[in-house]
């Protein structure tokens, strides 16, 4: 693909005539007898390797140049036992010797990321690695997804983690806030979600490994080395080995607990551009330009990376593998996916479910601004229907619930706006079409697992904040059961649910709509909301029982929701439908779902006897309470009814 004008600079013409090489081995390669060094850059003049004691600072012990054995690509075997030994690659381009790179395939770096380290990284592997394995699932909305960030989740103190922040504090177990009650991956085990959603974990650029005294916090969207562990999550962000166990640890503690684990990953941009790791082996390739030159932007962070080039998409496909195989990871979550291709996104769930079928896909179905891709051909939400195993967050449920995100005051269905019944009906069959949702949209999943049904997440106002600011004079009891409404139709429609770290707590981050790089202060999880908030967590945990216990909420087919689910007149400000004929195999016959945003009651007519498994707070799925006639949902809450 060419995406320039017949005015582009030379320079990019020339890269569509670069021999590539998509099935080369360009990983370091290491035993005790020797080491193999690659890299592939068709611009160089000359490649060497520098090598060190050390992952920072110290003297070089000494430099080998690479050879081309084929045209562009150049190789050094070094015979001799490299274990442990640090290392950069150097390019001369254009007469000019470039900074020193770790390389892009660097599996192993010291502090900071600035020299990769040779490794046997076998031998980083916990005791029972081999064994290890994530969850198995049918289909990809039975999956209950909790987006965490690791120095979130356990740094605030009354966490009762002995390793706050760190890798190793997000799997430790026996933990507990000051009130007794459980915190950390206890908690999770008692919320009952499947899979954990973690903010980007890869090595990034904007955190300094070396100072962990000082107070600094950032979410991670500026990568620097791919393939690598941050550092700054590690008990030893200087010995390179530290890191990779840890996080293999992670891993396996989330494993052994019957989560599967999602890395949030950011392959559309990089930290910087100009002295990027990318552009010091090869400048310019990587990415998308202007017309004239300039960095394109559609990532809004100074650059975007360019999917559909052979050798980018080699590596996108080849980083998400080693990620798969090497850790263990069960999904990824594609930060801006709609600057990739579509191609590039169906080859790597191809390759990704050889290696795992159970693996989860999904990202952020837009662009935060232009790309020289032509529309058609971008990962976009509109075109989830062309990507065979990858599903798009909904941002007209989440909007249509509570909102738009961009609109401090803007309210949505659960704040009582009116005409947003069709929108939340939309989200309901998961953005596919069906016959009975006028929703003003054409329906973009092919399938229902292709929504992720979500409200809130780390982008914007947590939840709680957002209705807050949106509904002046509210009660706090309102805006509970604001909040409850919210996320209890994110856990009963036909969409993958997505639960934002603390959301089941009433997290606030004291209004702030972008803390990216704010302090502990503003981004932590104070466990003392688990105490105030009981009731809430309770709801938020019977209902994603009640959830994972009736398939019925989790169909796997477009054409299997408009056969059992059609929804009922209803008044404005509630929304309701029928699930008949146990469907999806579910042990519940018929069930009727109730939404009601109004502030008075809501009246349902009924046919027969009917359980209630949920009214307002209570959640009861044995279904004690039997009533006929007609029911009545409380204001602002759920009214959730079954047959057998």
């Amino acid at each position: 693909m060419k995406f320039y004008s017949a005015k582009a600079p030379s320079v990019f013409r020339t890269y569509a005539h670069y021999p590539t090489y998509p099935n080369a081995n360009l990983w370091t390669c290491y035993t005790p007898s020797s080491t193999t060094f690659r890299i592939w850059s068709p611009a160089a003049e000359k490649v060497k390797v520098n090598f060190y004691e050390k992952g920072c600072g110290g003297h070089c012990l000494g430099k080998a140049e690479l050879e081309e054995t084929e045209a562009g690509l150049w190789t050094l075997t070094v015979c001799e036992d490299l274990l442990g030994i640090y290392y950069t690659y150097q390019v001369k381009s254009n007469g000019v010797w470039l900074d020193e790179t770790p390389g892009i395939y660097a599996t192993a770096v010291g502090v900071n990321g600035q020299r990769a380290m040779v490794l046997d990284l076998a031998a980083t592997d916990p005791v029972n690695w081999e064994s290890d394995r994530g969850p198995a699932i049918s289909s990809p909305n039975e999956a209950v997804l909790y987006e965490a960030h690791i120095r979130d989740f356990t740094i605030c103190k009354n966490s009762g983690s002995t390793i706050p922040g760190k890798y190793l504090g997000m799997v430790e177990q026996g933990t507990a806030n000051p009130a007794g009650l459980a915190t950390g991956i206890d908690h999770l085990k008692e919320l009952g979600i499947t899979h954990v959603h973690l903010l980007p974990a890869f090595d990034f650029m904007s955190v300094d490994e070396s100072a962990p005294e000082k107070p600094q916090y950032n979410w991670g969207y500026d990568p620097q080395n791919y393939n690598v562990p941050e550092g700054s999550y590690a008990s030893d962000s200087y010995r390179a080995e530290v890191r990779i166990r840890e996080f293999k640890e992670m891993v396996q503690g989330f494993h052994s607990q019957g989560f599967g684990v999602i890395l949030d990953v950011v392959y559309n941009h990089t930290g910087v551009a100009e002295n990027s790791n990318f552009n010091l082996e090869l400048p310019g390739y990587y990415y998308r330009h202007t017309a004239y030159g300039n960095w394109s932007d559609a990532s809004g962070c100074g650059n975007e990376t360019a999917s559909e080039r052979i050798m980018m998409r080699k590596f996108i496909l080849e980083s998400c593998c080693y990620w798969a195989r090497e850790y263990h990871i069960d999904g990824f979550r594609f930060d801006l996916m709609g600057i990739h291709d579509i191609e590039t996104m169906n080859l790597l769930t191809v390759v990704l479910k050889d290696i795992n079928p159970h693996i989860l896909v999904y990202g952020e179905g837009w662009t935060a601004g232009e790309s020289p891709v032509p529309e058609a051909l971008r990962a976009t939400k509109i075109h989830t229907h062309k990507l065979e195993h990858i599903a798009a967050f909904s941002d007209d449920l989440r909007d249509a619930l509570k909102g738009s995100v961009f609109e401090k005051k803007g309210k949505g269905f659960v704040q009582g706006a009116s005409g947003m019944e069709e929108k939340v009906k939309f989200g309901v069959v998961g953005s596919t079409q069906h016959p009975e949702v006028h929703a003003g949209r054409a329906a973009w999943a092919r399938e229902p697992w292709q929504a992720v049904s979500y409200v809130s997440c780390h982008d914007n106002h947590t939840l709680y904040d957002k209705l807050r600011l949106s509904t002046a004079g509210a009660s706090e009891e309102e805006l509970k059961r604001m909040h409850l409404l919210a996320n209890a139709v994110v856990l009963t429609a036909q969409g993958i649910p997505f639960l934002h770290a603390g959301v089941e707590m009433l997290r606030t981050k004291k209004g702030e709509h972008n803390s990216y790089n704010l302090p502990d202060a503003i981004n932590q999880i104070d466990w003392n909301w688990k105490t105030a908030h009981q009731d809430a967590f309770s709801y938020y945990k019977n209902l994603v029982s009640l959830r994972k216990a009736h398939l019925a909420f989790s169909m796997p087919t477009a054409g299997m929701v408009r056969r059992h689910l059609h929804f009922l007149q209803t008044e404005p400000g509630v929304v309701a439908f029928h699930i008949k004929d146990h469907a999806n195999g579910d042990s519940w016959k018929d069930i009727i779902v109730v939404y009601n945003a109004n502030r008075t009651v809501a009246r349902v007519a009924l046919e027969g006897t009917w359980r209630v498994a949920a009214a307002g707070r209570e959640i009861d799925q044995t279904g004690q309470l039997r009533i006929h006639g007609s029911a009545g949902a409380a204001p602002i809450s759920m009214l959730l009814l079954f047959q057998d």
